[in-house]
């Protein structure tokens, strides 16, 4: 029997793909012991014991941008979290380690260090985070999502998937998801999203534009978050929603996609081989433009920019697009080439790996 330790949360971009590999390793394992590191008022805290693994808490503690009051009192709070996490590990006597990045991970990349546990490090984002850096210096193996990570002796492995993305078959699920959103299966599908919070900046864009998107002959199924205040005009191709929680419908459906590039979104919209036109979120670290780059580069998804996308670029640039069906099939096909579906299988061999290694 092993017992795994998987670190990671804060968001559903860390908690997804830790919860993937946990389940993986669950069904290959039932007698295996798979418990899950993370912090009070992140996202696992609801998400981990919901899926039915035990939550073992390590105090948040963020890493210092600016010289202050929380700064100076940094190193005496890591040092205690690195003691939760030992605990932990001695406790439940954690045969491996693996971290997702977040707060959760750097506190436990150290204490496995120091406990002389092997662990390995996933990196979601094209740009790494902090935590992740720190632990690459030492992990036994290195994951990437995206060609290009900078992370010294990493590999591409992909990001490991919801079973519902990997299993889905879109030809198949197309008629069942058309019925399920009240759209033709036989008409081409846009669908627009922005998370689960919605992107106000597409939802404007769209609220300009959707005639425009009706008019080229397509249909509209916009998501526009559970924030948004669009006024639905109920007109006949245009479904819009706040939120989805059947995601794969909606792919199913999808001949071409606008959405922010998120790591998570990247990924998954690559793997199912969805042409998409990516409008990265402008805040933060610029990661979500290095998230889309790949795709981009090999044809499978065009980029725009965030703050001139209204609803006149969705008419010179996305309508255009939607009319040349020459080309949305070869972004289609090149998408194909571009994701996997076997992020979650690669991580677990890299995690077998470093067990084979340490014993």
């Amino acid at each position: 029997m092993t017992t795994y330790l998987l670190g990671g949360g804060g968001t559903a971009g860390h908690v997804n793909p830790l919860l993937a590999v946990a389940d993986s390793l669950r069904e290959r394992e039932p007698e295996s012991l798979v418990l899950v590191l993370g912090t009070k008022e992140g996202l696992e805290a609801r998400l981990v014991p919901e899926r039915g693994y035990e939550l073992l808490i390590v105090d948040k503690v963020p890493f210092p941008r600016r010289p202050n009051r929380q700064a100076a009192a940094f190193p005496a709070r890591f040092v205690k979290a690195i003691a939760q996490v030992r605990a932990h590990i001695r406790e439940h006597r954690a045969d491996v380690v693996v971290g997702f990045g977040g707060y959760a991970s750097a506190p436990a990349y150290i204490a496995a260090r120091r406990e002389k546990v092997p662990f390995v490090v996933h990196e979601a984002n094209a740009r790494p985070g902090l935590a992740n850096v720190l632990g690459a210096r030492w992990a036994a193996g290195i994951g990437v999502a995206f060609e290009g990570t900078p992370l010294k002796r990493s590999q591409v492995v992909g990001m490991p998937l919801r079973h519902e993305i990997v299993d889905l078959d879109r030809a198949a699920m197309r008629t069942e998801a058309a019925e399920h959103f009240g759209m033709d299966a036989a008409q081409p599908v846009l669908l627009v999203f922005g998370g689960s919070l919605g992107a106000l900046r597409l939802n404007e864009a769209f609220a300009d534009s959707w005639r425009d998107v009706l008019a080229e002959g397509w249909q509209l199924l916009h998501v526009t978050g559970e924030r948004s205040d669009l006024v639905d005009p109920h007109a006949p191709g245009y479904v819009m929603r706040r939120y989805v929680d059947r995601m794969d419908l909606a792919f199913a459906l999808s001949d071409l996609i606008v959405s922010r590039a998120g790591s998570a979104t990247v990924s998954e919209v690559s793997a199912l081989g969805i042409p998409a036109v990516y409008v990265p979120y402008a805040v933060g670290n610029g990661e979500q433009r290095l998230n889309a780059a790949s795709a981009v580069a090999a044809g499978a998804a065009i980029l725009l920019e965030d703050g001139s996308f209204t609803g006149d670029t969705v008419r010179d640039t996305v309508v255009p697009l939607m009319a040349d069906r020459e080309r949305i099939d070869r972004m289609a096909r090149a998408a194909e080439h571009v994701g996997t579906r076997t992020g979650t299988e690669n991580v677990v061999a890299m995690i077998d790996r470093a067990l084979s290694a340490a014993n």
